[in-house]
């Protein structure tokens, strides 16, 4: 009786397709490009369903999907720097999901909008932050990290930005990067249920969206070339920049 009834929030909500429309999206770019999935589906989501829910339905469809690619990356981490960019999520992660469930959602779309679009920015123009990033640095780092996840869904950019200026191989750094936003990933999806914000209608939701999203990824990942790469990056960010524009509060 309680699935049918849920089953039945889940066919009730408006702009049901739009989900699936944005984590299309979202697989397909992940696929092809190696990064996207929270930049293109937030934007969607947010304007679909409350801010809690937006979080958990991409919690419950990347977890799963992030997975199977963890075994090369733990081989190629570096394990000191990862503990502390975790340590600090751990400690501001619920901060952030404190004013999450506090904000009022038009402002929550209008944030998450504009992370996408500064992230976008500096993605394009190539922008690293070039100082010395010392331990205190990377707990600071990690903190903002945790506190972006918890507030608007959206741990990568801080991480991706400042990290990046680590003396470690670009192999250590990308592995780090990897299993940094996993492990917040879960360290939400855990503060969010002790919580008591898991709700039955977004979990069915992402249940239903890991499918299409593991298809898109697939697609992608077959679209890609290696000597098409520059175009493939374009292609992203466009669609990253499209995602976040057009789900602006002010144009819905």
């Amino acid at each position: 009786m309680v699935l049918a009834e849920t089953f039945d929030q889940v066919l009730a909500i408006d702009g049901l397709y739009y989900l699936l429309l944005g984590v299309a999206v979202a697989g397909l770019v992940r696929g092809f490009s190696g990064f996207g999935t929270a930049l293109i589906y937030m934007p969607f989501a947010s304007s679909v369903l409350p801010p809690v829910w937006a979080i958990v339905t991409m919690l419950i469809f990347d977890i799963p999907g992030t997975t199977p690619i963890l075994r090369g990356a733990i081989k190629d981490c570096h394990p000191a720097d990862l503990r502390r960019l975790t340590i600090g999520a751990l400690v501001a992660l619920p901060l952030g999901l404190y004013l999450l469930v506090k904000v009022n959602p038009d402002v929550f779309r209008w944030s998450v909008a504009i992370i996408a679009l500064v992230l976008l920015l500096f993605l394009i123009t190539g922008w690293r932050y070039r100082g010395v990033l010392n331990r205190a640095m990377t707990y600071t780092v990690g903190a903002m990290g945790g506190f972006l996840a918890g507030v608007s869904g959206l741990p990568g950019p801080p991480v991706i930005m400042l990290y990046m200026s680590s003396p470690h191989a670009i192999t250590a750094i990308r592995a780090n990067i990897l299993i940094y936003l996993f492990l917040v990933d879960i360290l939400t999806f855990l503060y969010m249920a002790m919580a008591g914000y898991i709700a039955a209608t977004p979990v069915v939701i992402g249940v239903a969206l890991i499918i299409p999203y593991a298809v898109f990824n697939i697609i992608g990942a077959k679209l890609f070339r290696p000597d098409k790469e520059k175009l493939f990056r374009i292609i992203a960010y466009c669609l990253i920049g499209f995602s976040a524009v057009s789900n602006l509060p002010i144009l819905r």
